[in-house]
């Protein structure tokens, strides 16, 4: 059976940029700006490009990148023109295109991985982007040595790139200078591609199957960044052996790390209950101590994961600012309380301890964080957020009005017995409801202005103001439902993500990383390697109960295995296959490319041995039904144009 050649389009006619291969970033970026700048001209959301005829235009993209193109940097420079366009929409004249032209990177960068093999999906999306090279930091390179980890910056470390760089090549600065998307280089560097898309918001690019492969991978512990542990080890995505692997690598799971970190605020609110319960206002009790402990760490493994994912990861995590009020809260009730035994002052002791009250207001909740990667909550907390966004700024228009009023009113009641302190109050409780109060006392404010000025206060708050924030958080909340999988599976990858960035070999669990402090001080004296060395014996010797904990686990694990399907704490599991026929999406080039690959199976199907085969997967047996299927009406199709174009020679002929 003949198969349609695989059809090439030439630049001139599709606009589908000359990829060489060796371009940087913002050059790269740069030749494919202008192919979705004249392909999507109208407003789309992601799901039109991809159950829709609105995809077929960028399909002449994805085959010649499928196909054409091996760029490592690919995928990042369309997740990074996501960003771009994102940027553009804030102020465009054109309402929604360039978000839709955002849409349409995230649909190309995933079709692009749909054409990968597993490995190199892995290497594709976790592989960082080096640093900017420029003439200055080359020299200083060469002598220059890590002070993190003690490494020569001539041999691998902990923070050393792992693609290669060169003057002008790839990421080079004499490449990309007067690039127009040069500044993106610059954003970009040290972040992988799932970084680039969590900062910036690929939601859709994210929650596809092939992205969730690598992140339930990166979750179970199953895809691992450091294999090995010694002061050679070097950073690079790949699949986890457990004969290769050292047992201490298995600390840098985001699955017991989640567990680890339950643990951890579980004991911080034990010690916080103890404290205040048994308040001691004249001594400090060992308690209170551990307290200062569990403070003091927790506020050093929050600076080191700033540190270590960025600023944009960092903040896009739900949970950041909960840790934040967490560590201040607690800075706040240390002085405090120092201050209060130096000085013998009860008021100041009272007061450290009324601090230490609102920790559990951020606490409390921390602690039921696991509770987000259950797909019902993680779907509440997006709405959350989100409501409490629009709250915000609604709130804005509350102040403002509410100033004006409040400045009315203390005006009119200047001969009356209400202060400024006294109608503050009043109008917030006639904001909150109290509307009886504000008409009790509008004639004691002014017997003639008091009333209706009243009236139109109370009109404007508990009708209009209270009524249209109601329908605004409505509106939000629906928002965030329509896409509730899409904000989900975001929440996951970014704990995900933030957990495994770090460059750092040696991670040290709360409260002991506060150990390392200690050693610190030797880098000023002790040779790079030996310190490194140092610093790997004290995890192993502090660690080994957390790394027995997790061998325990993982061998019950594969037993259970054995006998059944273990679902709980591994991430969002993948839903059952219908038993309905599969859709694959319109544009995928593994569609045109299938009946070449199933076809030569077919013959052999039909001619069963005496071996014992397996049973083929309905899934699979109804795509290769389906690719036949439209194998054969290409051939018809082919034919029947060849039949018109051989009369129409004739006909000519004739005439």
């Amino acid at each position: 059976m003949s198969l349609p050649a695989t059809p090439r389009w030439s630049a001139d006619e599709t606009g589908v940029p000359a990829i060489d291969g060796d371009e940087c970033l913002g050059a790269l970026a740069g030749k494919l700006c202008p192919f979705f700048e004249h392909t999507v001209q109208l407003p789309h959301t992601f799901e039109d490009l991809r159950r829709s005829q609105e995809g077929r235009a960028l399909q002449p993209l994805i085959l010649y990148l499928s196909t054409q193109v091996d760029h490592p940097a690919l995928v990042s420079a369309l997740l990074a023109l996501k960003g771009y366009f994102s940027a553009l929409e804030e102020a465009s004249d054109e309402p929604g295109v360039n978000e839709a032209r955002g849409y349409a990177c995230e649909f190309v960068a995933w079709q692009f991985l749909t054409s990968l093999k597993e490995a190199d999906i892995i290497d594709c999306l976790l592989e960082e982007l080096p640093p900017l090279a420029t003439p200055d930091s080359q020299d200083a390179t060469n002598g220059q040595r890590d002070y993190e980890n003690g490494r020569n910056a001539l041999h691998p470390g902990e923070r050393t790139p792992l693609l290669p760089t060169s003057d002008c090549d790839y990421l080079g600065h004499d490449a990309c200078a007067g690039s127009r998307f040069g500044f993106l280089t610059s954003q970009c560097e040290n972040l992988s591609a799932l970084e680039i898309s969590v900062a910036n918001q690929a939601k859709s690019f994210l929650s596809q199957r092939p992205v969730q492969k690598i992140i339930n991978g990166l979750w179970k512990g199953d895809i691992v960044f450091w294999e090995t542990l010694n002061v050679h080890s070097a950073k690079k995505p790949r699949k986890y052996s457990r004969k290769q692997a050292d047992p201490f690598s298995r600390l840098r799971v985001p699955l017991y790390l989640k567990i680890f970190e339950t643990l951890f605020f579980a004991a911080f609110l034990a010690l916080y209950y103890a404290v205040l319960v048994n308040r001691n206002d004249t001594r400090v009790t060992i308690p209170e101590i551990l307290l200062y402990v569990w403070i003091a760490s927790f506020a050093y493994n929050e600076f080191a994961d700033w540190i270590d994912a960025g600023t944009r990861l960092y903040s896009a995590d739900f949970w950041w600012t909960w840790d934040i009020s967490i560590v201040v809260v607690g800075m706040l009730f240390c002085i405090l309380r120092i201050v209060g035994l130096t000085t013998a002052s009860a008021t100041t002791i009272d007061l450290a301890y009324d601090v230490l009250g609102l920790e559990a207001l951020f606490l409390v909740p921390r602690i039921f964080s696991l509770l987000s990667l259950n797909r019902y909550f993680g779907t509440l907390i997006p709405c959350l957020k989100e409501m409490t966004k629009d709250f915000i700024k609604f709130l804005s228009l509350v102040i403002i009005l509410y100033l004006g009023f409040l400045t009315t009113f203390v005006l009119l009641a200047r001969d009356s017995r209400f202060n400024t302190k006294q109608m503050s109050w009043i109008l917030i409780k006639v904001f909150f409801g109290s509307s009886y109060l504000g008409f009790d006392v509008a004639e004691e404010i002014s017997p003639f202005f008091g009333p209706p000025v009243m009236l139109i206060f109370v009109t404007l708050t508990n009708i209009l103001l209270i009524t249209s924030l109601i329908s605004l958080l409505s509106n939000s909340l629906s928002k965030v439902l329509d896409h509730a999988r899409d904000e989900y599976l975001f929440i996951y990858s970014v704990y995900v993500l933030e957990a495994t960035s770090s460059n750092r070999l040696t991670y040290f669990l709360p409260p002991l990383n506060l150990i390392p402090l200690l050693i610190r001080p030797f880098r000023l004296v002790l040779p790079s390697e030996r310190l490194r060395g140092a610093r790997i014996v004290l995890l192993k010797a502090t660690h080994l109960p957390f790394v027995g904990a997790i061998w325990i686990y993982e061998q019950l694990a594969d037993a259970r295995k054995r006998d059944t399907n273990m679902t709980s704490l591994s991430g969002p599991q993948a839903p059952p296959l219908s038993k309905g026929p599969v859709r694959l999406p319109v544009n995928s080039p593994r569609l045109q490319r299938a009946d070449a690959q199933f076809a030569p199976n077919t013959l052999a199907r039909a001619h069963p041995t005496n071996r014992p085969q397996a049973r083929v997967a309905e899934p699979d047996a109804q795509l290769k039904t389906l690719v036949l299927k439209l194998s054969t009406q290409v051939e018809e199709l082919t034919m029947m144009v060849s039949q018109l174009q051989e009369q129409r020679e004739a006909s000519m002929s004739v005439a």
